[in-house]
C-alpha cells in the first residue's frame, strides 16, 4: 500500500493526514485499525470539507448512559434491561422486538421517575455541547435522532444544541408508564432515512456527518460521507469510515480541520 503524501494537519497538530491512492476501503480500514490500535481518524476519499448536516445517535453518544437502563433501576429491573440493551447494540437482537420488550418490563412505574433520571442520572459527553454548538456556528444543520425516547431526547437536545429531534414515545396513562409505545419505531431504517430526508432538503453535494456506537447506526453511519463510530460496538466501527477510540466529541472537529481557536464553548 503506497502513500503519497502524509503531513500533521496545521489546524490541529495531533491530526495525522495520509494520502494512500492505492488504498480500497475495504483493505485500509483494517489495516489502520491494526497499525494505530485505538486512535481517532477519518477516511475520506479527497480533502475533508465542512459538512452541511450533523446527525447522531444519543444514548452512549451523546450522553455517556443507555437511558432506558438507568430508568429501569428506578423499577429495580436495571441488571435484565441492561442485558437485551447489550445485545441489541451488539446486533444480536431484533432492534424493535428488543425495545418492546424492554418498554414492556416498565409498565406501571411513574412518569416521574423519568424526570428524576434525567436530574440524578443522565450526563452528556465530554466535548458533546462544543461539538454540536461550533458546527451549528458553521452553519450546520444539527439532528439528534434516537431509538431512545422523547422524554429524554428533547431535554437533551435543548441542552447541547441540536435543531431537530427524532425519538420514539412512551405511552403514559394516568401518571403511569404503560408499558407500550406511541406512533412507529426509530429504528435503523429510520435512523437512514432521517439522514436521507434531511440531507435531501439541503440539496445536491450537501456534506453529511454521522456519529454513533451501535448496531442500530450502522446504515447511519454508512450513508454518511463521514461516518464516525464513538467509543463504539465492533458492528458500527467496521461500517464507519471514522472512529473516535481515545478521545471526546471534540475528536472529531479536530478530524475535521476546525481550529480549537475556532470552537464554541460547551
Amino acid at each position: 500500500m503506497s502513500v503519497a503524501m502524509a503531513r500533521m494537519l496545521d489546524a490541529a497538530g495531533d491530526v495525522l493526514h495520509l494520502a494512500l491512492p492505492d488504498a480500497e476501503r475495504s483493505e485500509l480500514m483494517p489495516t489502520l485499525s491494526e497499525h494505530f490500535g485505538a486512535s481517532d481518524m477519518l477516511v475520506a476519499q479527497e480533502d475533508v470539507h465542512l459538512p452541511r448536516l450533523f446527525i447522531s445517535d444519543m444514548d452512549s453518544t451523546m450522553i455517556g448512559q443507555e437511558c432506558i437502563d438507568e430508568l429501569a433501576d428506578y423499577a429495580g429491573i436495571k441488571p435484565q434491561i441492561a442485558e437485551i440493551t447489550e445485545r441489541a447494540m451488539q446486533g444480536e437482537l431484533d432492534f424493535e422486538q428488543a425495545l418492546r420488550e424492554r418498554v414492556r418490563l416498565l409498565a406501571g412505574l411513574d412518569e416521574s421517575a423519568i424526570q428524576r433520571c434525567l436530574d440524578e442520572r443522565i450526563e452528556a459527553m465530554p466535548g458533546a455541547r462544543t461539538l454540536v454548538q461550533t458546527l451549528n456556528s458553521r452553519g450546520c444543520r444539527t439532528v439528534l435522532v434516537t431509538g431512545g425516547f422523547h422524554h429524554f431526547a428533547d431535554p437533551v437536545a435543548a441542552s447541547l444544541g441540536f435543531d431537530h429531534v427524532v425519538a420514539n414515545r412512551l405511552e403514559v396513562t394516568g401518571g403511569k408508564l404503560t408499558g407500550g409505545l406511541n406512533g412507529p419505531i426509530v429504528d435503523s431504517r429510520v435512523k437512514r432515512e432521517t439522514l436521507e430526508s434531511e440531507s435531501g432538503k439541503l440539496g445536491e453535494g450537501a456534506v453529511t456527518l454521522a456519529s454513533g456506537d451501535g448496531a442500530n447506526d450502522v446504515p447511519m453511519l454508512e450513508t454518511a460521507d463521514y461516518g464516525v463510530a464513538y467509543h463504539a460496538k465492533r458492528a458500527a466501527k467496521l461500517a464507519a469510515n471514522g472512529w473516535i477510540d481515545r478521545g471526546d466529541l471534540t475528536s472529531i472537529l479536530k478530524l475535521l480541520g476546525i481550529p480549537e481557536s475556532e470552537w464554541v464553548a460547551g
